[in-house]
């Protein structure tokens, strides 16, 4: 069997961390900021660790 190709959208959304979990950004940080407090945006650009349900699922993509 072949290897699996990298999921190029997957890879350009999630990082690998040092010690092997991943990494995601904020939704909701491309516009619209009128209506969200400063509270709000400053906690969204912050990065996110990807939750353990997830965690394989995702690492199989990249």
């Amino acid at each position: 069997m072949p290897k699996m190709k990298t999921h190029k959208g997957a890879a350009k959304r999630f990082k690998k961390t040092g010690s092997g979990k991943l990494k995601r950004s904020h939704a909701y940080t491309s516009h619209l900021f009128k209506h969200k407090t400063q509270k709000q945006k400053r906690k969204l650009r912050k990065s996110a660790m990807v939750s353990s349900a997830d965690q394989k699922r995702i690492s199989k993509l990249i």
